[in-house]
C-alpha cells in the first residue's frame, strides 16, 4: 500500500517538474527584460492606434467655449441695469423656410439657450422685485421656436407624403368620448373587424345627450380660470412696475 502511494506521488512530482521549470539567474534577468520590452511595445502600439484613429485637432467631447461658463445664463454685462434692451423681430416662417435642415438645427439650440437666459433674468428680476428689462423678448423667442417647429413638421409631412402618400405619420380623425371631450384618435390595425371587436366597442366614441349641459359648464369653467389667470398676471406686472418706479424715484 505504501509502495503504491509512493509511486503515485513520484509520478505527480515528475509531471509538476515537467510543467514548471526553474530558470537560471541570467535567464530570469533576460526574461524580465523581454517582458518590459513587450509592455513598452504594447503601450506604443496602443498610443499609435489612438493617435491615428482621431485627429489631433479634434476633441472627444464638444462643449462650449472654455471662456464661458454660467455667464451664458445671464445677459451681456452692458445690458445690466438697463430698463430696455434692443432686440430684433422674431423669425418669420418665410425666413425659416429658406434655411437648410442643418441651419434650422443650429438655430433651434441658439433659441433654446436664449430662452433659458431670458427665464433666468425673469426669475432674478422677480427675486429682486424689479421689472425685467424688455420682457417681450421671451415671447419673441417662443414665437420663433414655434414657427421653426412648424417648418420642420412641414418638411417631414412633405417627405412622408412623397414616400408613402400619407400626410400624417399615423392617420386618424377627431372624435368625441362619452364625456363630450374632443380628441385626436389615431387609427391602428386590428386582426378582426371593428363590429366584432369587443374592446373597440367599449371605447364608446359618442356623447350622450344628457352630457351636453355639463360640456358647456366645463367650457365656462375653463374660460373663467383663463380670465382669472390673465387678470392675476396683469396685477403682478402692475405691482412690479410700481415697485420699480418707487426704487428709481428714491435713487
Amino acid at each position: 500500500m505504501a509502495a503504491a502511494t509512493a509511486c503515485r506521488l513520484a509520478a505527480v512530482c515528475r509531471q509538476f517538474q515537467s510543467v514548471v521549470k526553474i530558470s537560471f539567474p541570467n535567464k530570469a534577468q533576460y526574461s524580465s527584460h523581454t517582458l518590459v520590452n513587450y509592455h513598452s511595445c504594447l503601450q506604443r502600439q496602443n498610443y499609435n492606434l489612438f493617435r491615428f484613429s482621431r485627429p489631433e485637432h479634434a476633441r472627444l467631447l464638444h462643449t462650449s467655449a472654455s471662456r464661458w461658463g454660467l455667464e451664458e445664463f445671464f445677459d451681456l454685462p452692458e445690458n445690466w441695469g438697463e430698463t430696455t434692451v434692443k432686440s430684433g423681430s422674431p423669425w418669420t416662417v418665410k425666413q425659416l423656410r429658406a434655411k437648410s435642415n442643418e441651419d434650422l438645427h443650429k438655430l433651434w439650440y441658439v433659441l433654446l439657450k436664449e430662452k433659458n437666459m431670458l427665464h433666468t433674468i425673469e426669475q432674478e428680476a422677480k427675486r429682486q422685485c424689479v421689472q425685467m428689462p424688455s420682457p417681450e423678448r421671451i415671447k419673441k423667442v417662443e414665437r420663433s421656436m414655434r414657427r421653426l417647429d412648424v417648418v420642420v413638421r412641414e418638411r417631414e409631412d412633405s417627405l412622408r407624403l412623397l414616400q408613402t402618400g400619407q400626410e400624417k405619420g399615423r392617420p386618424g380623425e377627431w372624435r368625441r368620448n362619452i364625456f363630450g371631450k374632443t380628441f385626436w384618435y389615431r387609427f391602428r390595425e386590428h386582426p378582426i373587424p371593428w363590429y366584432m371587436n369587443r374592446l373597440y366597442k367599449r371605447k364608446r366614441f359618442y356623447t350622450p345627450s344628457f352630457v351636453a349641459p355639463y360640456t358647456r359648464l366645463s367650457l365656462e369653467k375653463h374660460l373663467r380660470s383663463k380670465a382669472r389667470r390673465e387678470r392675476k398676471e396683469k396685477q403682478n406686472q402692475k405691482k412690479l412696475t410700481e415697485v420699480f418706479s418707487k426704487k428709481t424715484a428714491q435713487a
